[in-house]
């Protein structure tokens, strides 16, 4: 019977949209996390009869048709790229994007990533790094002894060197933004990928009217809510257990017709 392929898409489309809740409720503590969303379409029609067909020789036609849906298929798990609370942490280099925009990472292999994770670090040489010690881009290097470090809104880096009595200025800070952020490709790590989808990233000073302003001494927390994602855990757990129940009520249908003698 049908209905048994029809349920099992049902059930394999609810067990990804689980995965996909379990992995936002996994990270509601990660920094800068983006929670995502599990989307869905129907899947091919099977047309026994068709709407509008001609029924007799005068030309009546069949005013609604016979169509005999295939199932559902996961379509997109779009990530929600809406801005998540920021927190207090009092560490000079923890910043956080307040609006649009992400830091620019290199990576080891030559490539750019990337993030809204600001929570960064001095490696041996004094460069901004992440905390995989991936170098933040532009490069700015916060020489020893540096102290008083003070990140602008709009990504001026400065502090105060030995002996100077006004501070020196380290670098500018930068932010990227896309035309659409939803198509950028995560790979761990709070990092994500520039693709064909997302665009081309468009960099530029932060709090330019464009980009986001920058608050140093806060993190960007996960936009994870608890609540919506619990209940969405409920509503798929039912979706399945209904699909599960379709394949019982056909299975007994089919034993039925096998039994009849």
């Amino acid at each position: 019977m049908q209905a048994l392929y029809i349920a099992s898409t049902g059930m394999a489309a609810q067990e990804r949209n689980v995965e996909v809740i379990s992995n936002n409720i996994a990270n509601m503590r990660t920094t800068g996390f983006k929670r995502q969303r599990a989307e869905f379409q129907d899947l091919l029609y099977q047309e026994h009869r068709r709407a509008g067909s001609q029924t007799s020789d005068t030309g009546t036609l069949v005013p609604v048709g016979i169509e005999v849906g295939s199932g559902v298929r996961t379509a997109a798990t779009a990530r929600i790229m809406s801005q998540g609370n920021v927190a207090p942490t009092e560490k000079q280099l923890d910043i956080a994007i307040r609006g649009e925009g992400f830091f620019a990472i290199a990576l080891p292999n030559g490539q750019t990533a990337y993030t809204r994770d600001g929570s960064f670090e001095r490696n041996a040489d004094g460069q901004l790094v992440t905390i995989d010690g991936y170098e933040v881009q532009p490069g700015i290097v916060v020489p020893e002894g540096a102290s008083d470090i003070s990140i602008s809104a709009d990504g001026l880096v400065e502090a105060y060197l030995q002996g100077d009595a006004e501070p020196t200025q380290l670098g500018q800070l930068q932010l990227a933004n896309f035309v659409n952020t939803a198509g950028l490709k995560s790979i761990g790590q709070n990092l994500f990928l520039e693709t064909p989808a997302s665009g081309t990233a468009q960099v530029g000073v932060p709090a330019d009217g464009i980009r986001g302003d920058l608050m140093q001494g806060y993190l960007e927390l996960a936009n994870v809510n608890a609540v919506t994602e619990i209940a969405d855990l409920i509503s798929a757990q039912r979706a399945y257990e209904m699909n599960a129940r379709v394949i019982s009520g056909a299975d007994e249908m089919l034993s039925a017709t096998a039994n009849l003698r």
